[in-house]
Formats: C-alpha cells, structure tokens, sequence
C-alpha cells in the first residue's frame, strides 16, 4: 500500500497545551475524510502533561500531586495506561489518514504506520523494534509498566520499552499517535499515580529513552521524526489553518478540558 499516492502534510513540532493536543488530532481527521489530505504532525505537551488512556480509572491517579504540580491532566480517546508527558522528555507524533488507505488488519496497519518510527530511531542510533516477547505487567494502569504488546510496544535492543503507540479508528479516517521517550522522568512518572506499586528501579528495568541509547540532541531527535514521516508519505511542510485552529479550541474547551471527560469520559454536551 503506498501511502505517498495521498497529499501529505508535515506539521513541525510546536508546543501546545494537552487537550488541544488531542483535539487537533480529531480535526486533522476530519481534514483526511472531507479533504483527502493526510497530517503527519510532530508536537510537545505545554505544560507538562498526563494522558489518561480511555478507559482509565481516575482513582489511580494522584490529581493532588499534578494539580500541585503543573500538571495537565487530560483523557485520550485511545486505549492503555497513562502516560506523563514531560514537556522535555516526550516526544510525541500523529499520522492521520483517511481509512480507505489503511489495511482493515489491526497489525498489518500498525505495521505500516510504525515504519517512519523505526526509520527515525535507527537514523538516531537506536537499535528498536517491536517487542517480540511478552512481558508481564508491573503496573497496569501506568502504560509503559504494562504487558508488553507485540503490536504496538517498541522496545530498544535491551528489551526495555522505548515507545507506546495507539490508534483511534473512526469510520472514514484513522488517527496513530505514539509517544517516544527522549530522556525518562521516573519520578515524576510514578509520582502521578496514587499508589503506583512499582519503585524507581521497576521503572528504570522496563524503560530506555534514546539519550540512554544514543547520543543525539533533543532538537536532532525532532528533526529526524520529522523526517522520517515526510519521507514515508511525500508530505510537504505544512500547517494548520486558522479555521482547523479555532475548531480545535472550540472541541478542546467542550470536550478534553472539561473535568465530565477526564474523570468520567463523558462528551460534550448535546
């Protein structure tokens, strides 16, 4: 399947708030299925970040500490646990395309999506891969001590996970988005959960980070993701148009900011 026979975008990495972070997500879909214009996008969470995953149960996070702390807490529309999002540490991407583009086989699409990821971390000199063997959980509701999966965990050469990826299927476009670990924040990772069961040094056996793996900057890190995903589909620098802006803001403040979805995963109202 070739994905360059669409019209790409690549939108840089720019720093913006959590929720409007995943309301974008959902207008870049709406550009692929009314447009045909396929977003590759690069971003950082400011300020920092919790990503509960959709099904998360808010009485495993520590709202005190994040509130205490800075922390935006927000709901993904995606599965798994939660992930902090450090604004230095995470380096997080989307690809989203229309679903006639995509293989219906759930790994088969994986597979393909993933494919500017490995291009990108082997360019930065990180030997990774999906994981090949199953591991069990440390922690469930913490994403990266969960099971490793085989389908969308990327695991460096030492077997510890570099990179949890999902993906939000919708019915005329698909939304993968991943998150890359650019320098681990252990503590603050588990600090974010109310009682997370795991030590630091649980984490520290089940994580990697490319600066532990490479010796690569930050900016350079970006740069080549950025690359890698222009490459693989032919997008070209591109950018949001104000009226994608103003409807993410508008889906942001009636959905991913309001305490109804975060706690309770209840949508805008009607």
């Amino acid at each position: 399947m070739d994905l360059a026979d669409r019209e790409w975008r690549l939108v840089r990495e720019e720093a913006r708030e959590g929720p409007l972070n995943m309301a974008l997500d959902e207008v870049a879909a709406e550009t692929a299925a009314t447009e045909g214009v396929g977003t590759v996008r690069v971003y950082r969470w400011d300020p920092s970040t919790l990503s509960l995953g959709y099904h998360q149960d808010p009485d495993t996070i520590d709202w005190a500490f994040c509130e205490r702390e800075g922390i935006t807490v927000t709901r993904r529309p995606t599965g798994g646990g939660a992930i902090y999002h450090d604004s230095w540490g995470d380096i997080s991407y989307s690809i989203v395309a229309p679903a006639a583009d995509l293989p219906g086989n759930l790994m088969e699409s994986y597979e393909l999506l993933c494919e500017p990821l490995f291009t990108a971390l082997g360019r930065m000199g990180v030997d990774a891969r999906f994981a090949d063997e199953t591991r069990p959980a440390v922690y469930e509701p913490a994403c990266y001590l969960r099971e490793l999966h085989p389908a969308h965990d990327v695991v460096a050469g030492d077997g510890r996970k570099i990179s949890g990826n999902a993906q939000y299927r919708q019915r005329d476009a698909v939304i993968q988005h991943g998150s890359v670990t650019f320098e681990r924040t252990t503590e603050r990772q588990l600090a974010c959960f109310a009682d997370p069961e795991a030590t630091p040094a649980a984490f520290d056996e089940r994580v990697t980070s490319v600066r532990d793996q490479a010796d690569v900057t930050r900016e350079e890190a970006v740069a080549v993701l950025e690359d890698a995903l222009a490459d693989r589909v032919g997008a070209h620098e591109g950018t949001w148009t104000d009226a994608e802006v103003d409807s993410a803001r508008e889906r942001a403040e009636a959905k991913y900011e309001r305490t109804a979805w975060t706690r309770n995963r209840e949508g805008p109202p009607a």
